[in-house]
């Protein structure tokens, strides 16, 4: 089982990789197995199911994004840290992180899983980074609690709009009136 383990960790960042750019909804096995130099038998003996390997992939896509959020300095206030926190979500970096998770949690939804359990990990994960950061940037604890709330809700929001969104004026100007309301939670 050491040899599985070993290429289960050797292959879960390049099989992330490939997912980020070719997308969850459709994944194919032989496809990937053959960008990873393998079979879909090998990838299934390493893994044991394909949502396994679903899994560890939505697992570690949303632990790059985490790591991103982990790395900002702090923020000088809450409403920079709005803004701080936005150019992580809305980097080129973490955009198809970003749709990675917008396509699991659209298969959570209709109760597959394993994205409502990756999914509810993920979302545990992502708001707990929120938090630490405001809270790094002097956000008193309760208040950076119920901020992350809002601003995981609301860049949820405005990701699933940027497909429509014609130009970035839009979403440049709602997440200043974020960084607006969520600063009043501050008082």
């Amino acid at each position: 089982m050491a040899a599985s383990s070993e290429r289960r960790e050797e292959w879960t960042p390049a099989a992330t990789d490939y997912v980020l750019a070719h997308g969850l909804i459709g994944l194919s096995l032989r496809p990937l197995a053959a960008a990873l130099g393998t079979s879909d038998r090998m990838l299934l003996y390493h893994f044991d199911t394909k949502d396994d390997l679903v899994a560890a992939v939505l697992f570690e896509s949303n632990a790059r994004a985490v790591q991103a959020v982990e790395a900002l300095p702090r923020s000088v206030d809450l409403r920079a840290a709005v803004r701080d926190l936005w150019s992580v979500a809305n980097s080129a970096e973490f955009e198809p992180c970003s749709r990675l998770y917008v396509e699991a949690a659209a298969l959570g939804l209709l109760g597959r899983e394993p994205y409502v359990s990756v999914v509810r990990e993920a979302n545990k994960r992502w708001l707990g980074c929120f938090v630490a950061h405001l809270i790094k940037s002097d956000v008193p604890r309760p208040i950076a609690k119920r901020a992350a709330t809002v601003i995981g809700a609301a860049f949820l929001g405005l990701q699933l709009d940027a497909p429509l969104d014609i130009s970035g004026a839009a979403r440049r100007r709602a997440v200043a009136d974020l960084a607006d309301a969520v600063a009043a939670l501050g008082g």
